[in-house]
């Protein structure tokens, strides 16, 4: 019994053994056969889905995938998601910047061209956002997508040059034109007609225009319609090349030709006034004169067309003794000072007396841009004049003052213009002390209230009043203190009237005559 025992157990251990190694034989072939097989089943498949992945904690980028590790690049003053919205913003126009990325909860974006098949998930959830740029590619996600992105780059900067509204092109080492765009071509077309646009030279620049990216003016004439247009070209190297753009400044050219002939014509005008203009731009430098100003203040022609400025002026007619010696010379150039203030503003007006005897007018007057001028006026003549005609009236009025008769003149308007003393005391005013005009009407209340009543009174105001051909008249009137006057109406040159108060003679007739 036991012999049996043992040979069951030794048959049921070898059948173990020899179910365990074909298991195990059965799992060799089949790991063998799936790695002969692996290419073809990923070949059948096609291509993976593979992608780039940001995580961003607000704007600050917390984490990223292998592949994304050399496409964000950080500049100087940006933050993490500025700098990534800089690289994609060519592939995905529509990135939000910062302040748009806080009011949005989940954006997909479509790659610009539509030959790209990648495609932008933005997910945010409070301040995390997650960022996936999902490409169909085998092998380097990376360089496939700054591939794209230099197409959509180049999709955007091609139309940009070739579609602008001036000409752009690019020269070679040899000075031949590689490129040019529309703008190039149609103008070309204007000045060769029917040539190709390679092969014309339009803009004659020389070698030295290269330096300093500074813009050099070139005419170009157009034969069809024998015109020449003006352009402002710029050169900037590129490696051995050269890109040139022509700006079109017609419009400005214009206006320069138009400010000349304008400034040209202003000084012809001013050349034959009597009254010495001095202009000073915003420096202070003397920018334009006229010739009166060299007659009335002899300042020599050469120191004046060498621009000095207002200090310098002012100091040179000091010296040639045009204007009036300062008082404290040490105070001098304070006192210019507050002259071209007070003329910036408008406010400097004066009147210079020479020792020559000549007076002159001298104003400041503020022009455009932060400019003054200064005119300088001859006025002796008309002060001579002024002062002679002062002179006169003076001496008519102590003339009438010697008067015993009371006389007094209104104008056509009825405004009173002259009384002598004998007037004021007769009548207790003084019309010199009146802020405003005194009128006929005014002076006959005041007669009247000094007077008897007459009607006498309302034919003088209608006779100062009346237009036309008038006769002289007399009347009789009673003063309350000093008695009887004797008035005698006429009228005089330019429409006045005089009236004269005469003390009455008992023994003389007076006639009660009326116009």
């Amino acid at each position: 019994m036991r012999s049996r025992l043992n040979g069951s157990d030794q048959v049921s251990v070898i059948e173990m053994l020899f179910m365990f190694g074909c298991a195990i034989v059965s799992v060799a072939m089949g790991v063998v056969y799936m790695r002969q097989n692996q290419p073809q089943m990923r070949a059948d498949a096609g291509p993976d889905t593979r992608g780039l992945h940001f995580l961003f904690y607000d704007l600050d980028l917390q984490h990223m995938s292998s592949e994304a590790q050399a496409l964000l690049d950080v500049g100087s003053g940006e933050t993490d998601w500025h700098a990534l919205r800089a690289r994609l913003l060519s592939r995905f126009p529509g990135l939000p910047d910062g302040d748009a990325l806080r009011d949005i909860d989940s954006l997909t974006l479509h790659a610009a061209s539509p030959s790209d098949p990648g495609i932008l998930r933005l997910n945010r959830e409070d301040y995390v956002t997650r960022v996936t740029i999902e490409d169909e590619v085998v092998h380097d996600i990376r360089s496939a997508h700054l591939i794209k992105a230099l197409e959509a780059e180049m999709d955007t900067l091609r139309p940009a040059a070739t579609d602008a509204p001036y000409p752009i092109w690019l020269a070679g080492p040899d000075g031949g034109i590689r490129w040019c765009n529309t703008a190039y071509a149609a103008l070309a077309e204007d000045v060769h007609p029917g040539a190709a646009p390679a092969s014309c030279t339009l803009f004659d620049l020389a070698p030295t225009d290269l330096h300093a990216r500074r813009a050099v003016r070139v005419p170009v004439r157009v034969e069809h319609n024998q015109t020449i247009e003006w352009y402002n070209v710029t050169a900037t190297q590129s490696g051995r090349d050269v890109i040139y753009h022509a700006v079109d400044i017609n419009a400005v050219i214009q206006a320069e030709v138009a400010q000349r002939n304008f400034v040209q014509t202003l000084a012809k005008t001013f050349a034959q006034l009597s009254i010495g203009l001095a202009i000073f731009d915003r420096n202070g430098q003397l920018a334009l004169f006229n010739p009166a100003l060299v007659d009335l203040t002899s300042l020599p022609a050469e120191f004046l067309s060498a621009r000095p400025d207002l200090l310098s002026f002012f100091d040179r007619l000091r010296d040639n003794r045009v204007m009036p010696e300062p008082k404290n010379y040490n105070s001098w150039r304070q006192e210019i000072s507050e002259v071209i203030a007070a003329a910036t503003n408008g406010d400097y007006q004066e009147t210079w007396s020479l020792d020559s005897g000549h007076t002159y007018r001298v104003s400041g007057r503020p022009h455009p841009d932060g400019a003054v001028a200064f005119l300088i006026e001859d006025i002796t003549a008309e002060i001579s004049l002024t002062r002679n005609f002062r002179a006169e009236l003076e001496l008519g009025q102590s003339l009438m003052d010697t008067f015993e008769d009371a006389l007094v003149v209104f104008s056509s308007a009825g405004v009173l213009t002259f009384c002598n003393a004998a007037y004021r005391a007769m009548w207790k005013m003084d019309p010199d002390n009146s802020f405003a005009d005194v009128t006929i009407v005014d002076a006959i209340k005041e007669w009247q209230q000094h007077s008897a009543p007459d009607p006498a009174w309302g034919d003088m105001r209608d006779f100062v009043m009346r237009f036309g051909e008038r006769a002289p008249w007399d009347a009789l009137i009673a003063h309350n203190s000093l008695g009887r006057y004797d008035v005698h109406i006429a009228p005089i040159t330019s429409g006045a009237t005089v009236i004269r108060f005469r003390e009455h003679v008992p023994h003389m007739a007076l006639e009660h005559a009326r116009a």
